[in-house]
């Protein structure tokens, strides 16, 4: 057979899977498992197929075709699932908003995606009305919601979706004050789940416990790989730990999520309860940010490892999220190992290759990458320069292949699990008449991991820390309000010789 002979469109289409596709086959394998549940109710594999489907044929009905954008402002419920199930069948993008945002960011995130439809809980209804955003249509996630399942037709949707078509659009800080919106391909998705299981090395029908808010990657696409894996999605109201340990105890869960300051608390109701949990692969993330000792004791409770990981919204679980800390062990190194099946370089300023033991920004190539970001072709162009997605974080290759974090290139704070840019602060701070400059750092803290400090300089000699914390309430969202302030002359903040203050110089103040 020669070229001219092959039919390559047909080829590509045989090679193409999506996340429908890969879900309608775990309903034909498993129809009365169930695939989600919480506290109240819980949906077999073969109800949440035909909810979705009832969904899918609603949205198609109210005019979204392939490629529009749906947006979900609500806390987890099961109807968030049946909504990110329903867009992935009918080739929408499902732009998962973060309700912890101040007005004015969600209301530029919801006007960046211009969705054709907004989904909203009762509990954000005074929210959408709040910042004054009119969507082609709006569907409250009740009564109205059901109406419309109900009246809808079952009928399956034909899989005309391509794996390089948007499935969600996540939202990750953005440098300039404003959040930018990742948009995530269903081969990402569908990626994103074969690297996470050959890696962490979690089998087929397990489950997954959805805690962490559904607008986050942590959750949204381990709910997505649950589903293509025949597991059941648990859906919690957001973080419950004694509720969490309940589920522990009654549901097979492959990898728990534990994020830097809850994991005390955890540890708390372990020892309070004297909870035995069923066997889980591994547990945590982000262990950097996680004191030694509590990953130490935490994993003996839970007799399961924990996820030594690095990796972000736009990337998924890789770069380097393959490494695990056994259980007990109060490690003395958090080098990382890089995940299978993806290609980092560690360049320097010049996109050049650095020797192993210099540093270098991590440069990052891999079928779980992201698309973009949503309308934004400045940041496209600068961050996938040279066919690498440039992640903005420094890193060392050790000569056994591990990585060692060094900084973030690109200034961050990670508190929580929460990013946070500390341009976004200072640019409330800054437009105070009272306040004449505003440098935030981060500083240690055992309970969050870090957090954000702002060193001021006032105009007004008379203005207070606390009053500087309250100027920022209602401007920015609650986790990024600064938890210190120091005052100091402006001729006594550090600055480079272009005038740049340098701000780790500011942050050895703080110990």
């Amino acid at each position: 057979m020669n070229e001219s002979q092959i039919d390559f469109g047909l080829a590509r289409l045989s090679g193409g899977l999506t996340v429908a596709t890969l879900f309608r086959q775990q309903v034909a394998f498993s129809r009365d498992s169930v695939a989600v549940r919480d506290k109240a109710r819980s949906l077999t594999y073969a109800q949440l197929d035909e909810r979705t489907d009832r969904l899918a044929n609603a949205l198609r009905a109210r005019g979204v075709l392939a490629g529009d954008r749906v947006a979900a402002l609500s806390e987890n419920s099961v109807e968030y699932v049946e909504l990110e199930i329903a867009v992935a069948k009918l080739g929408a993008i499902l732009a998962c908003q973060n309700w912890r945002q101040a007005d004015d960011e969600l209301q530029h995130c919801l006007r960046l995606v211009a969705p054709k439809i907004v989904f909203v809980s009762s509990r954000f209804v005074e929210t959408l009305a709040r910042i004054g955003h009119s969507a082609t249509t709006t569907v409250v996630i009740a009564d109205e919601y059901e109406k419309m399942l109900a009246t809808a037709d079952s009928r399956a949707l034909p899989d005309v979706v391509s794996p390089e078509d948007g499935l969600i659009i996540l939202y990750t800080s953005g440098t300039t004050g404003m959040p930018k919106g990742a948009l995530i391909s269903q081969r990402a998705m569908i990626a994103r789940n074969m690297i996470g299981r050959i890696d962490f090395g979690i089998t087929a029908g397990v489950g997954f416990v959805a805690w962490a808010p559904m607008f986050h990657m942590v959750s949204t696409d381990s709910v997505y790989g649950t589903l293509m894996n025949g597991g059941v999605v648990i859906v919690m109201d957001g973080l419950d730990v004694g509720e969490l340990v309940e589920w522990t105890q009654r549901e097979r869960i492959g990898h728990l999520t534990l994020m830097p300051g809850m994991i005390d608390r955890v540890i708390d109701e372990l020892r309070g309860t004297n909870a035995r949990p069923l066997p889980m692969t591994s547990i945590g993330c982000m262990a950097d940010l996680v004191p030694r000792h509590q990953i130490a004791e935490i994993t003996t409770l839970l007799d399961a490892p924990f996820r030594n990981s690095f990796g972000s919204t736009e990337t998924g679980s890789p770069p380097a999220s393959k490494g695990l800390i056994p259980v007990g062990v109060l490690a003395e190194s958090l080098s990382k190992s890089q995940n299978s099946f993806c290609q980092i370089r560690l360049v320097d300023e010049d996109d050049r290759d650095v020797r192993d033991g210099d540093p270098g920004e991590l440069a990052f190539r891999g079928p779980t990458l992201f698309s973009g970001y949503w309308r934004n072709p400045e940041a496209n162009a600068k961050d996938f320069r040279g066919g690498y997605f440039h992640m903005g974080d420094v890193f060392v290759r050790n000569g056994d292949g591990s990585l060692d974090f060094i900084d973030r290139r690109k200034y961050l704070i990670k508190s929580g699990g929460e990013n946070i840019y500390p341009a976004e602060i200072e640019n409330v701070l800054r437009s105070s008449p009272r306040i004449g400059e505003a440098v935030v750092v981060r500083k240690a803290d055992l309970k969050w991991g870090e957090t954000p400090v702002a060193f001021v300089v006032r105009l007004d000699p008379t203005l207070t820390a606390d009053e500087v914390i309250e100027s920022c309430r209602g401007k920015i969202a609650g986790y990024k309000i600064p938890k210190d302030v120091r005052f100091v002359e402006d001729a006594a903040l550090p600055r480079s010789a272009t005038g740049k203050i340098k701000r780790h110089e500011l942050e050895e103040k703080l110990r």
